[in-house]
């Protein structure tokens, strides 16, 4: 049995807590006019970290600056290959209204408030797949739990 292919995912978030979300070319093979996060295969020699940091430079031109938390770590099946992905929340440096995405692999992008996660019950009328809506649910989770503990700390 081959082993499984890792994978990372970055939440980005912005300063009105939202997170930004980027939908895939109708020509890419997994997935297609899906929307997606931020990620990719972790390389051959590379931490987790260092593939968060490529893949958010590679389809954004952003700058990770702060992993604030991990709120998926999932196992996936796609053309039969295993994939173990772990999602982190994070923040970006850069010009948050331009991202640079790669036009032949996205052809939009969207920040997605808590409330407008219903944008994302798209991918499973495409795929079947409620995965991204999951993990932006999380990540919205997380961030209401963060701000609820901060506001009693003080």
């Amino acid at each position: 049995m081959t082993e499984p292919r890792l994978m990372v995912g970055a939440l980005i978030r912005d300063p009105y807590d939202r997170f930004f979300v980027q939908r895939r070319s109708a020509g890419r093979r997994l997935f297609p006019g899906c929307w997606d996060i931020v990620g990719g295969a972790v390389e051959e020699g590379e931490s987790l970290l260092e593939a968060l940091h490529r893949e958010i430079a590679e389809e954004t031109g952003w700058r990770l600056c702060r992993v604030l938390a991990r709120v998926a770590h999932e196992e996936w099946t796609a053309n039969g290959l295993r994939h173990i992905e772990s999602d982190y929340v994070v923040e970006v440096d850069g010009d948050l209204s331009s991202p640079e995405l790669e036009w032949n692999k996205h052809t939009e992008f969207a920040w997605v408030a808590a409330g407008e996660v219903s944008l994302l019950d798209e991918n499973t009328r495409r795929s079947g797949s409620t995965f991204i809506k999951d993990v932006v649910t999380a990540a919205h989770a997380w961030l209401a739990d963060a701000s609820g503990s901060d506001r009693g700390a003080r």
